[in-house]
């Protein structure tokens, strides 16, 4: 089936039962997180909110239930930027299988100064792609044990203009806060891309697929209060913006395609339809730098070294 027939038949107003199957957001507490969770418990999934903030989760699950009857979530007490923490997290899930971890928690800093995490490493790079990349580890068993798993990591546009400094991963050198950001989540897709390749090699019923929203703006998203709070001047204002750009919940909605369409395939990158910046979701050609194996080969030493993980990382 062709890209275009394939976009063409998903309506992200009536998606496909989810019913019986589990998933886990990181950081499914606000932002893209919080929408994907609320389309997915729609979907009738039970919908785990991996979130290090225990009011932030009872809130973004008080709007889900309150819009979804009957919604089933829970929150599972997670903090990226504490790698030791992370395998009594997964403990702690009590789940026989999980179908789909949506890797999408992030750390955004604006301004200076470098900061990092209680494990010494820079805290974008840390929390976004080696929280991450340590999650799956512990993970593995309960993805291998679901029909047919998926890791779907949640990308950015910002990747697309830069490229991994293998000798400074963690911007000790020369620090910037926006190009440190966008070398953390293409470090995510990289990992994405190459996760897929591990799987398929080792024979794998699991699948990597990568996502992103594209140009999501809190000024064009419906309120959720208190998860979030758009006012109608704020909307109003944003008007002209959203010929180009679209709101968080449309930003969700390659992710949950990413999820739950039986179409798509590991190894895939999935955003939206208007220039990778609005509009429905669709397959997207993969950037030579983003799906470079030898580049992710490189990235995937140093962050197992670097987490102390296997380099299988459980599936093997």
């Amino acid at each position: 089936m062709s890209s275009a027939s394939r976009s063409r038949s998903w309506d992200v107003h009536r998606l496909p039962s989810a019913a019986g199957r589990n998933t886990l957001v990181t950081g499914g507490n606000a932002g893209i997180g919080y929408f994907a969770a609320e389309q997915l418990a729609t979907a009738g999934a039970t919908v785990v909110l991996g979130s290090r903030d225990p009011a932030k989760a009872e809130a973004a699950m008080a709007s889900i239930r309150a819009r979804v009857p009957g919604a089933r979530v829970a929150h599972l007490p997670l903090d990226l930027a504490d790698l030791s923490s992370l395998e009594s997290a997964v403990d702690r899930l009590e789940l026989g299988h999980l179908d789909a971890v949506v890797h999408n928690a992030g750390v955004a800093l604006d301004d200076p100064p470098r900061r990092e995490t209680g494990d010494g490493h820079e805290l974008m790079f840390g929390t976004n792609h080696l929280g991450h990349f340590a999650l799956t580890r512990w993970l593995a068993p309960l993805l291998s044990a679901a029909p047919a798993g998926r890791v779907v990591t949640v990308g950015s546009f910002a990747a697309r203009s830069e490229r991994l400094d293998l000798e400074d991963l963690q911007s000790t050198r020369d620090y910037r806060p926006k190009r440190t950001y966008g070398r953390s989540k293409l470090a995510q897709m990289s990992f994405g891309f190459a996760l897929d390749r591990h799987l398929r090699a080792v024979g794998s019923t699991v699948l990597s697929v990568v996502a992103h929203p594209g140009g999501a703006l809190d000024s064009l998203t419906p309120s959720r209060p208190p998860v979030v709070v758009t006012t109608p001047g704020e909307r109003l204002r944003a008007l002209p913006a959203g010929l180009v750009v679209q709101g968080k919940d449309a930003g969700a909605r390659p992710v949950v395609r990413a999820v739950l369409d039986p179409e798509v395939r590991g190894g895939e990158l999935w955003g939206p339809r208007v220039f990778g910046l609005r509009g429905a979701p669709r397959r997207e050609p993969v950037p030579a730098h983003m799906g470079d194996p030898a580049v992710a080969a490189a990235l995937w030493a140093a962050s197992a070294e670097l987490t102390g993980t296997a380099r299988h990382l459980g599936f093997r």
